[in-house]
């Protein structure tokens, strides 16, 4: 194996100073025997668990191909002129561009736990081990919203890694930060510290929960592994907080919780999917506590519902307050936010809501997060096309529009001129009750069930108009 480098940062210096400056000086000086055993006795424990995890931790070179103009050696008058001796003075060059960045082996066929900002859209990426082999590696699947990436290599019986659990982290807990800063040389460097906090956001991804850490954490480190005493990955260097460039006792870990969610997702489907309610959220202040006259401060405002979304089907509104998700009291936006992510769409789940004085109970489906789906116009325009009708979510508006007495279901709000619906006799204000024999659900049910069906299939539809129903069967049209 070739020589690696480890460092061994400011927590255990500091400690060895404090208790030198407690010893006897003069002929007095001897070293208290017992204090100078806790001290070594922390030596051996950094020793033990580098030497465990360091084989663990790779160097990672991701290189993309970055298209650029070549400008021509002068401007106007002179660009005719080189284009017919040189050839096009603008044409298209490439320029190679390098990340350098560290990795954590999980398994021992060759799966590798990074950032998303390593290796996204990378061309090429080179795995580094601690003993100077290189291994060639492939993307598996990206996050850009919690910045967690995994990528593999071919082969087996490579050192994993024992991955912990970040939930039983404690604040002021010593931690080793293991990776590669600034340089490809300095692979295999460890550097120690403490859990400074734990649940902090920076407002670089979009699901956050970073464990803080003094253990230095330097350009470079980014996707190596933070671990406890025992051996453990409990985090994945991320970010640092700095003015200078370099490590000032600020950086940030994924708490591995966190990521065992994302990497199961992306190692099986290669993509993430989140579950979604369709609320805008804010934290409530004193002063929103005071202008909407709430008895506590407890909880978070709802600041908007999205049309056709989970929370419109189950009736929230605009300025409810969420006080509790499946019984339990939300502590923190940020929380709440990265556990309705965490839940699996289709997933039943009860929030429990303040409104005008009253605590309320709305049960919603979870839906799959937008960005993991169509936008909502192609899904609408599956059944327009299909069916040549156009549907929403019943809402108060829609309600006293066309005069129904229902206050839940999907509505018909468009009928298109000689589609198949037209030639069936469905019109606005007709409600749908079922599809295909099953209860038609949500317009985004609807929406989906109706996108799964093939050409030359028969949707048969139970409509409810005024205080009748009946059947319609509308023949599914090519798009």
């Amino acid at each position: 194996m070739n020589r690696f480098t480890t460092f061994f940062a400011g927590g255990l210096i500091a400690l060895v100073t404090v208790l030198a400056l407690q010893w006897p000086t003069g002929a007095e000086a001897t070293p208290d025997a017992e204090a100078l055993s806790i001290v070594r006795a922390m030596s051996r424990a950094f020793s033990s668990v580098s030497e465990e995890v360091i084989p663990s931790v790779v160097t990672i070179s991701s290189k993309k191909v970055i298209k650029t103009a070549q400008q021509g050696p002068r401007g106007d008058e002179f660009d005719e002129f080189f284009w017919r001796f040189f050839g096009n003075p603008d044409q298209e060059g490439e320029r190679r561009q390098q990340a350098l960045g560290s990795g954590v082996i999980i398994s021992d066929d060759g799966y590798i736990l990074t950032n998303h900002h390593v290796v996204s859209n990378a061309d090429e990426i080179a795995v580094i081990f601690s003993d100077g082999e290189e291994r060639a590696a492939t993307i598996v699947g990206t996050d850009r919203n919690t910045d967690v990436a995994v990528i593999k290599i071919e082969g087996n019986g490579y050192p994993a890694a024992r991955l912990g659990q970040s939930e039983n982290v404690h604040i002021g807990e010593w931690v080793l930060a293991i990776g590669s800063p600034f340089s490809q040389n300095l692979g295999a460097t460890v550097t120690a510290g403490i859990v400074s906090g734990t649940g902090r956001g920076l407002g670089l991804t979009n699901y956050e929960d970073f464990i803080q850490t003094d253990a230095a954490i330097n350009p470079g480190n980014s996707g190596g592994a933070l671990v406890n005493l025992d051996g453990e990955v409990i985090g994945i260097n991320t970010a640092i907080a700095t003015r200078s460039g370099g490590s000032q006792g600020v950086g940030f870990a994924i708490p591995i919780d966190m990521v065992n969610r994302i990497k199961d997702d992306l190692i099986r489907d290669g993509k993430v999917t989140r579950g979604y309610i369709g609320i805008g959220i804010q934290e409530v202040t004193k002063d929103i506590q005071e202008g909407f006259k709430l008895p506590t401060r407890n909880g978070i405002l709802i600041s908007r519902v999205e049309s056709d979304s989970p929370a419109e089907e189950a009736g929230l509104k605009q300025g409810d307050v969420i006080r509790y998700l499946n019984g339990r009291e939300i502590e923190t936006m940020r929380a709440f936010r990265n556990e309705v992510a965490a839940t699996p769409p289709g997933s039943s789940i009860k929030l429990g809501v303040y409104r005008d004085g009253k605590d309320r109970t709305f049960s919603l489906r979870l839906a799959l997060y937008p960005e993991d789906n169509e936008p909502l116009a192609q899904r609408e325009a599956h059944v327009r096309e299909r069916l040549g009708i156009a549907v929403a979510q019943i809402n108060p508006e829609l309600k006293q529009k066309f005069g129904l007495s229902r206050t839940s279901g999907i509505v018909i709000t468009d009928v298109r001129p000689g589609s198949v619906a037209a030639e069936n006799g469905l019109r606005p204000g007709d409600v749908i009750l079922e599809l295909n024999q099953k209860a038609a659900g949500g317009a985004r049910d609807f929406r989906e069930s109706v996108k799964a069906l093939e050409t030359d299939d028969v949707a048969l539809l139970l409509v409810e108009r005024e205080d009748a129903t009946f059947f319609a069967a509308l023949r599914i049209r090519g798009e």
